[in-house]
């Protein structure tokens, strides 16, 4: 790259500019972003609730269920009180170190997903393909294997360009045209020479959503092939529907992942809002709305502590009218 009047010199904060809609529409903004975020956390936190004490839930695949609850708590966590602050302050200041933080957390836990995505396709592949065999295929020695990899996966991919990023010189401007700290904005304002990491970047993210998805595809090819030769229509309705959640998920978040290939920045905030914010909100009701086990088991929750609730007041009302004839 060409010299710069400001050369070598790096900032010690970013603005991030956010959507710039105005004032009034932020506002409105920040209070639909907190709304859906609480619920994202609450949503999700049921979800693993329920995977972590119902016995039925306690297989491979709601396994993966609640590491993929848990990756969505995380995920929304790293941008959603950061952008809140934006929309509810117009403090729109975040440090160097923050921001490399923010980077970091934001592409390690999408690479994750997508990492857990497969396993979770491979899972499916099993349950269908292969139901003789499946338990002793995903054994809980295998599953732990495969969500282990997938977060240390993720971890290690993303590290060593966000070292580089961070050891960059920023002279040209500290102002991001985002409303987090996304590695594209970043690079554009780096006075340093970024062929390498732009490079690097294109091919980690290639290598993780292509791979992703040519193994999911290749699953599902199997998986289909294997509903086919179901001789009930109820069998197959039965078996298309373990893999709803998956798939649907799959979809979606590939589907904004190629949308990220856009070149208008503009428009990178809409699919940033979607993967950041909206996904995580959506997925703990695909979880439930489209399996009947975990509908079931969620019923049974509230049905067990409203009968507890129910209980206990009972109880308190009988103690409170046995001393009122006492006395």
């Amino acid at each position: 790259m060409g010299s710069c009047p400001m050369a070598n010199k790096t900032v010690s904060e970013f603005i991030l500019l956010g959507f710039s809609i105005g004032r009034q529409a932020e506002v409105l903004l920040a209070f639909i972003f907190l709304a859906i975020y609480i619920a994202t956390l609450m949503g999700n936190m049921v979800v693993l609730f329920i995977v972590s004490t119902d016995n039925r839930l306690h297989t491979p695949m709601y396994l993966f269920l609640g590491n993929y609850s848990v990756l969505d708590i995380l995920f929304t966590s790293v941008i959603s009180p950061q952008l809140l602050q934006i929309l509810f302050s117009n403090h729109r200041s975040i440090s160097f170190a923050a921001c490399m933080t923010q980077s970091y957390f934001y592409f390690f836990l999408g690479t994750v997903e997508f990492l857990l995505l497969t396993s979770m396709s491979y899972d499916r592949y099993a349950a269908i393909c292969k139901p003789l065999h499946y338990h002793a295929i995903m054994n809980h020695h295998v599953c732990f294997q495969m969500v282990l990899a997938s977060w240390l996966g993720g971890f290690f991919s993303v590290l060593f360009p966000t070292i580089m990023i961070s050891r960059l010189s920023f002279c040209k401007s500290n102002v991001i045209n985002h409303f987090f700290c996304d590695s594209g904005p970043l690079l554009d304002l780096s006075c340093s020479d970024t062929s390498l990491i732009e490079l690097m970047d294109f091919v980690l993210s290639s290598l993780v959503i292509l791979c992703s998805l040519v193994l999911t595809l290749v699953s599902y090819m199997y998986i289909i092939l294997a509903i086919m030769r179901i001789s009930t229509a109820t069998g197959r309705i039965k078996a298309f529907n373990t893999c709803a959640t998956h798939l649907t998920i799959v979809s979606i978040s590939c589907s904004i992942s190629i949308f990220f290939y856009k070149e208008m920045l503009e428009v990178h905030k809409v699919p940033a809002v979607l993967t950041t914010i909206i996904c995580p909100f959506l997925n703990p009701f695909l979880f439930t709305l489209k399996n009947n086990i975990v509908k079931e088991a969620l019923k049974d929750t509230l049905k067990q502590y409203r009968e507890t609730i129910v209980l206990k007041v009972w109880n308190l009302w009988r103690k409170r009218k046995l001393a009122v004839c006492k006395i």
